[in-house]
């Protein structure tokens, strides 16, 4: 085996990106990243009726969106379809694999006969063992011949050890009548052309592992290590579903959690390094080992994951967090901001990110940025322009227009102003709330004034008054 770790994400193009799958595409990206590996993707897309161009498009696109780069060109496994059946004729030819010529009659009347003597209903081909000089002239399938006795044993970093009785293992298909190769072939034969050391995967794949153990063994191979790793629940313990809410990666980037907060939970859900819930991409990349996989199922918690993304946005550099909001609004189906606003809310970064969970949280609170002339005050504001609270605006203006436009400088004056008017400076924030955001909750007034500039904040203020 190579010392290279190489790691692969094989998704089926039936549809979006499971949010189930977005994690195990993580797992997957952290172990070969945090080793200096390869992380390879394949799309199977052996399933020609259900497979889609966009679906394989939607799972691109939400696995770049959620930062997970995949090494060279994502792998169609439908276009290895001669590679594997040239395996599945190499094992006839090996005698590790035989031609059975059962056809789905005779197939069924066995199961039927064994059912009522109350056997096993596991199919056992006349075929295995037959004389070639016996085989007719007829449609066939290739068969592997399993073990007959003893267990196979898969040897799991998540599960542990388990085994399976081969007296359970039937002679799998590997080569159907019309000379299609089945899935359970492609998949071994893809994972040891491309290489791949580990195969981390859903652990309702965990019976597939023996199957796949046996055209491992029949072709002399080494088997990869594996680890199957818990589904996600909801939160009520039970398998994630449609009425658990969204399901896909890209309905979290259109409900606005940035993708930074999204890989943090999604490796803490199911995963733990001590007791440490926030990390940055490269503690995780450090960090990330199968030993930390629990074997029991993970429940979201999308209060969790609000909690995270907070604290991610918090630490972001504004312009990532800029072009990441701006993505945000093309993927929700929102206007692109113009030119001035994304200038007003880059300026305003400073004193919001900290206080935004999610960018509609982002974009609520930088509404007084993104806002243009007249403000129209919503009804809590619209209550703090009273008749006097307007006369207070209008004598204020004069002393704005003479004030340095600083932060010490403003709040002196305003001080100054609230003092002179025997007044604490609660009273005059309302009004300033009202005039320059139309809010009553708004970010600081200072921090307002001076991102929106000296000039739009006395044009505001001045039409607030005159109103």
């Amino acid at each position: 085996m190579s010392d290279q770790v190489v790691t692969r994400f094989a998704p089926s193009p039936t549809g979006y990106l499971h949010i189930g799958g977005a994690r195990t595409a993580l797992f997957n990206w952290l172990y070969a990243r945090g080793r200096g590996g390869k992380f390879l993707l394949r799309i199977e897309d052996t399933d020609r009726a259900r497979s889609t161009p966009e679906a394989t498009q939607a799972i691109l696109q939400g696995l770049s969106w959620l930062g997970l780069d995949w090494d060279g060109d994502p792998v169609s496994q439908a276009a290895g379809a001669a590679r594997h059946a040239e395996v599945a004729r190499e094992l006839l030819q090996s005698g590790r694999a035989y031609k059975c010529f059962a056809t789905q009659d005779e197939i069924e009347a066995f199961r039927e006969a064994s059912r009522a003597a109350g056997h096993s209903t596991l199919y056992r081909s006349p075929w295995r063992d037959a004389d070639p000089s016996s085989h007719p002239d007829a449609p066939f399938v290739i068969r592997i011949k399993a073990p007959l006795e003893g267990e196979t044993i898969i040897r799991d970093e998540v599960q542990g050890e388990v085994r399976i009785r081969n007296d359970q293992l039937d002679d799998m298909i590997l080569l159907r009548s019309d000379g299609t190769p089945v899935y359970m072939l492609a998949v071994v034969v893809d994972d040891h052309d491309m290489g791949v050391t580990h195969v981390i995967r859903g652990d309702d794949h965990l019976n597939n592992a023996a199957r796949q153990m046996m055209i491992y063994e029949a072709m002399g191979w080494n088997v990869p290590v594996w680890a199957h790793i818990p589904l996600i629940h909801g939160p009520d313990g039970k398998k994630l579903s449609k009425r658990h809410g969204a399901l896909g990666a890209q309905e979290y980037q259109a409900m606005g959690y940035p993708a930074a907060g999204m890989r943090n939970y999604l490796a803490r859900l199911g995963w733990s390094h001590g007791d440490d819930e926030y990390f940055t991409d490269a503690q995780a990349k450090e960090w990330f080992d199968l030993g930390g996989i629990g074997k029991s199922p993970a429940r979201l918690d999308l209060k969790k994951l609000e909690n995270l993304c907070g604290l991610h946005m918090a630490q972001m550099d504004d312009a990532a967090l800029l072009h990441e909001l701006r993505a945000y609004l093309i993927a929700a189906g929102q206007s692109d901001l113009t030119e001035g606003q994304s200038e007003h809310l880059a300026a305003s970064l400073y004193c919001l990110k900290s206080a935004a969970k999610t960018f509609p949280q982002l974009i609520e609170k930088a509404e007084f940025a993104l806002t243009s002339r007249p403000i129209s005050p919503d009804e809590k504001a619209s209550k703090q322009l009273t008749d006097v609270s307007r006369g207070i605006l209008r004598e204020l203006t004069p002393q704005l227009q003479n004030a340095s436009w600083k932060r010490d400088d403003l709040e002196a004056a305003m001080g100054t102003f609230a003092e002179a008017h025997e007044m604490g400076f609660g009273k005059l924030a309302g009004p300033l709330r009202a005039a320059l955001a139309g809010r009553a909750v708004t970010p600081s007034v200072f921090d307002m004034m001076l991102i929106l500039g000296r000039d739009e904040s006395i044009a505001r203020i001045e039409d607030a008054a005159a109103a």
